[in-house]
């Protein structure tokens, strides 16, 4: 719209020159494009819609769950900070190599800048596309970035707990990946899934229980970043049964 009337404010203040009108057109575009880029998009179907014809004209679904999920941690406490935004690209750029764009950036804005996300719907979609195996390591990529800036804020920890829900991960893999990120005084216990009372048996139990369900292995096919995630993870858990086997003096 201001570039017409920029086009029209140009000619006539110019002495009706056709040099005037254009000056005024671009100026007006440059006012038209800095407008949209800060517009949000109305409704969460909106949101939706937008997700969908992402992943649709990319062939990316995966990227595109990945982008979605980032945007509504970046904003959950109120503040998208650069550290999370470096996070992001990093990532990326390590998990999808030449196919990382600026599109990919783009795309991240709009989510930033738009509407509500619509949690339900691409959870929903996530939770349909996706084994159980990658939808957890989709959690320790999400804590990944609230952690990012040094913190875990306990609204983020609420957001990625409504996330993991929403996709059907378990809350004991929930517990456990919140542990890695977020520790208290039995943070190496909520680890391995058990009560600070579990029995020498019950903790070598559940380290091989998890050490199995946590294996590398299981997200092989995902790239290296994930699997880079895989590996830290793993090796988090690893990290709580020794620190339990010192503190008992267990073999």
């Amino acid at each position: 719209m201001f570039k017409f009337i920029g086009a029209i404010i140009g000619f006539f203040f110019l002495g009706r020159s056709i040099f005037g009108a254009f000056i005024g057109f671009a100026v007006g575009s440059l006012i038209d494009n800095f407008s949209s880029s800060g517009k949000t998009s109305g409704s969460a179907d909106d949101v939706f819609s937008y997700y969908q014809q992402r992943a649709a004209r990319n062939h990316s679904d995966f990227a595109t769950m990945l982008i979605a999920l980032s945007a509504a941690v970046m904003r959950a406490d109120g503040k998208v900070l650069k550290v999370e935004l470096d996070y992001i690209k990093s990532f990326f750029a390590q998990q999808f190599g030449p196919q990382f764009s600026s599109q990919h950036l783009q795309t991240l804005k709009h989510f930033v800048n738009g509407g509500e996300i619509p949690l339900e719907q691409i959870c929903g979609d996530i939770k349909m596309r996706t084994q159980v195996e990658v939808r957890i390591q989709l959690l320790h990529y999400l804590f990944g970035i609230a952690k990012a800036d040094g913190h875990v804020s306990d609204i983020e920890i609420s957001l990625i707990d409504r996330i993991a829900n929403l996709m059907g991960v378990p809350h004991s893999d929930f517990e456990s990946l919140k542990n890695m990120f977020y520790r208290d005084s039995n943070s190496d216990y909520k680890i391995l899934g058990i009560e600070v009372g579990a029995t020498d048996d019950e903790v070598k139990k559940a380290y091989r229980q998890m050490a199995i369900r946590y294996h590398p292995d299981k997200v092989a096919a995902m790239g290296d970043e994930y699997q880079k995630g895989a590996q830290e993870k793993f090796q988090k858990i690893q990290e709580a049964y020794e620190n339990i086997k010192k503190h008992r003096g267990m073999n």
